[in-house]
């Protein structure tokens, strides 16, 4: 029985990256003989066991090949004449194709990347110096998964290119159907990944690089071409700002629920009806509509859901919120539901301020309305609303009227906190 260490594990470190999950490989073995050593089995689809100590996962050494056209299933071989190179050689890239034997790896699971015992039958050293995504063989092809998660890793490692003969390759698939197959739960699974990557936009370039966009994310991809409004910045196009927009939440450290909004945010400028561009009236209706679909279709997470769809219908106010008086804030408030759900409305605030700073020379700019917004919910939320209720009740006051005089409260809750701020806006809006 020998083991090595394989995979990401081995690429970080030769990276000189933190290593956070090791994967390992017996050769050698027969699930008998793992279960006798102690291990414990956990493998549904092929043989995967953990350590008895470390609870990390040893897999046995395997083969795999495609089993029907598309992405329906792989027949696994796993047997103790499966050598290194057979596992290796399943492997999705070069970078990915490394290993190392646990007898030159400390107790700490450190070894020196300059180590000559490195197994590399494939050239995976190599094009980790020259920062080159390459596939081991032509079987990357029986995978789509595997598009995505090339694409999840430019997002990660941002100064790597795919080879083009690899590019080449991902694209024949996605002319094939092949990541029509995919399963929602698996495309999820990568996207969210990207995400949370240093710079999210370059999974999706390499996703379009292939045409695998328009055909996972359609919506998205209908984005590039059309225009933003000319107010904004008229010589970037809708889609390269939605990459800006990505980056900026990177930048920011948003949390997953955020990015997706900032993803999603502006759908409905793909669908804007040609005689009101470059305006995009009423396009916050419309990506409500398209980014349920697509969480849907996806299966996304509720809160990434939620979020996606009070920043798709209120951004727009959100920006122009410097000139609402209080009682259109405390609508505002309102409608984005910010007084049961402060802690998501900050997050509201935040995927705003992304879309804001996510435009040509702006990436340094402030976000004013944030504070401004943040702070008129704070003061409105001084208002004892149970107070107001007891005491209309017992005048008689019931339902609606009750809700009125709460919301009353809070919008002289917002003037008495700030009454400069709001003197200009209500003049305006009296005048109205």
């Amino acid at each position: 029985m020998q083991i090595y260490m394989v995979g990401g594990a081995v690429r970080d470190a030769l990276l000189g990256l933190p290593v956070k999950d090791r994967d390992w490989v017996v050769v050698g073995a027969t699930p008998e003989a793992m279960t006798a050593q102690g291990y414990l089995a956990v493998g549904r689809d092929f043989p995967v066991f953990l350590h008895p100590k470390t609870k990390e996962e040893y897999a046995l050494a395997r083969t795999e090949r495609n089993s029907a056209p598309g992405y329906r299933g792989f027949v696994i071989h796993a047997a103790p004449d499966v050598t290194l190179d057979d596992d290796l050689a399943r492997r999705d890239l070069t970078i990915n194709a490394i290993a190392i034997s646990v007898d030159h790896i400390d107790e700490q699971g450190q070894f020196d990347p300059r180590h000559p015992h490195l197994t590399d039958p494939y050239g995976g050293q190599g094009d980790l110096k020259n920062k080159v995504f390459r596939h081991v063989s032509p079987a990357f092809s029986e995978d789509p998964v595997r598009i995505l998660r090339v694409a999840r890793l430019a997002a990660r490692f941002t100064d790597f290119t795919v080879a083009p003969e690899t590019l080449a390759l991902m694209t024949a698939m996605v002319n094939a159907g092949d990541v029509d197959h995919l399963v929602a739960e698996r495309v999820w699974q990568e996207l969210a990944r990207g995400l949370m990557e240093e710079r999210p936009s370059r999974m999706f370039e390499v996703l379009r690089d292939c045409g695998a966009l328009a055909h996972l994310l359609p919506e998205l991809d209908r984005l590039w071409g059309v225009a933003q409004r000319a107010d904004y910045h008229p010589e970037v196009d809708t889609g390269i700002h939605m990459m800006m927009v990505m980056d900026m939440s990177a930048q920011l450290n948003a949390s997953l629920a955020v990015r997706v909004a900032c993803l999603f945010h502006d759908l409905g400028k793909g669908t804007t009806p040609a005689h009101i561009l470059p305006r995009h009236l009423g396009h916050e209706e419309r990506s409500a509509r398209l980014l349920k679909k697509v969480c849907e279709r996806l299966r996304a997470p509720t809160d990434c859901r939620e979020l996606a769809d009070v920043v798709a219908r209120e951004h727009g106010n959100i920006h122009r919120s410097a000139d609402l008086n209080a009682a259109a804030l405390v609508r505002l408030l309102e409608r984005c539901d910010a007084f049961r759900k402060p802690q998501r409305f900050g997050e509201v605030l935040l995927a705003c301020e992304c879309d804001a700073r996510g435009r040509g020379g702006l990436g340094n700019s402030p976000y004013p309305q944030g504070p401004r917004l943040w702070a008129a919910l704070m003061a409105a939320q001084g208002v004892a609303t149970n107070s107001i209720a007891e005491t209309a009740m017992a005048a008689g006051v019931q339902g609606k009227a009750i809700g009125e005089l709460i919301h009353l409260a809070r919008v002289n809750a917002i003037k008495a906190a700030a009454p400069s701020s709001f003197a200009e806006a209500d003049s305006l809006a009296n005048a109205k």
